[in-house]
């Protein structure tokens, strides 16, 4: 009896063995999907085409990206959900993807359960801006200002639940600072009213903001890294200006769950080759953000943490469910 357990456990030990050896061998057979749960032309979008486009050279077929915008995100992370775990579907994500089930009665996934991840592409920081006409020329000072009118001042973002208004938010928060919170299509809608001087604050990205910090039109107060940003030299982190606050903007790859850990460490190895890529190393590192490389079980790490983060996070902010 204990012999033929034994003979049974070590064939189900080989069989899983081979069919991990011949995932590994035979993927990819076809073109890979990329789905991009955002209209064509943003940060997320421009980053996938990016990393796919080197991607396919490590792995021999064609990276084909998909917009599917729409629903918060949720039309396309849901078709993800759904697809054969075999890793020729994947999901092009940000942040957003751990808060989105705080925001929703009903999102229809579960980031943890329903998905392993394959890496990141970039991590960045983010910077706190006001336009050049406010009066404010550090953080102490747009903060004091804040202080001495509650609820009276305005911060622009680019719609609810998304990156920047979380980390605006989360920031005032932690700051205790109360604000208007004036949502827009997108943080590039907001902008115009920032640098007119209509709405007092954003929280952008480098990659948006820079040709306005050059001109003039936009004053970085602070970023929100754990150290300053080597583009930046002269902008202080939160921290350095008194408040106990970091946030990083990560865009990545997904697979639904299930997907064979030969597959996901194959279409890792590519991910790794687009970025370690002389072009796109420096073209992100110019940008202001991070392509270093983690490996699968480090990214699915990180990812578990910050959705339990994100739990606590929608209860400080009292974020409201639709």
């Amino acid at each position: 009896m204990i012999k033929h357990i034994a003979k049974s456990v070590l064939a189900s030990v080989l069989v899983c063995v081979s069919a991990n050896v011949s995932a590994a061998d035979t993927f990819p057979s076809k073109p890979v999907r990329i789905v991009v749960p955002a209209a064509p032309g943003g940060a997320l979008d421009l980053t996938t085409r990016l990393v796919a486009q080197k991607m396919q050279e490590k792995l021999g077929q064609p990276v084909v990206v998909e917009n599917r915008p729409g629903g918060d995100t949720l039309i396309a992370t849901r078709m993800v959900k759904g697809a054969q775990a075999d890793g020729y579907t994947l999901l092009s994500s940000a942040n957003g993807i751990t808060l989105m089930p705080q925001l929703k009665a009903n999102p229809g996934y579960d980031p943890v359960k329903d998905f392993t991840g394959i890496g990141f592409m970039t991590r960045s920081p983010l910077l706190i801006e006001v336009g050049s006409g406010q009066s404010d020329r550090t953080l102490a000072d747009f903060m004091n200002r804040v202080k001495s009118s509650p609820d009276k001042l305005s911060y622009g973002h680019a719609g609810f639940g998304t990156p920047p208004h979380i980390a605006a938010a989360a920031f005032l928060h932690s700051a205790k600072l109360q604000m208007l919170s004036i949502p827009y299509k997108g943080n590039g809608a907001a902008l115009p009213d920032i640098i007119g001087n209509r709405v007092e604050m954003i929280v952008d990205g480098y990659i948006s903001s820079i040709s306005y910090i050059k001109s003039g039109m936009l004053r970085p107060l602070a970023v929100t890294s754990e150290s300053r940003m080597a583009a930046l030299p002269d902008v202080p982190t939160l921290k350095e200006s008194g408040v106990n606050y970091t946030y990083t903007l990560w865009l990545g790859l997904l697979a639904p769950s299930g997907t064979p850990p030969a597959v996901v460490q194959r279409l890792s190895d590519a991910l790794r080759y687009a970025t370690e890529s002389k072009e796109l190393s420096e073209r992100f590192r110019a940008e202001g953000s991070d392509p270093s490389f983690v490996t699968p079980a480090a990214f699915n790490s990180y990812f578990k943490e910050e959705a339990k983060d994100m739990v606590q996070l929608a209860k400080d902010l009292n974020l409201p469910k639709d």
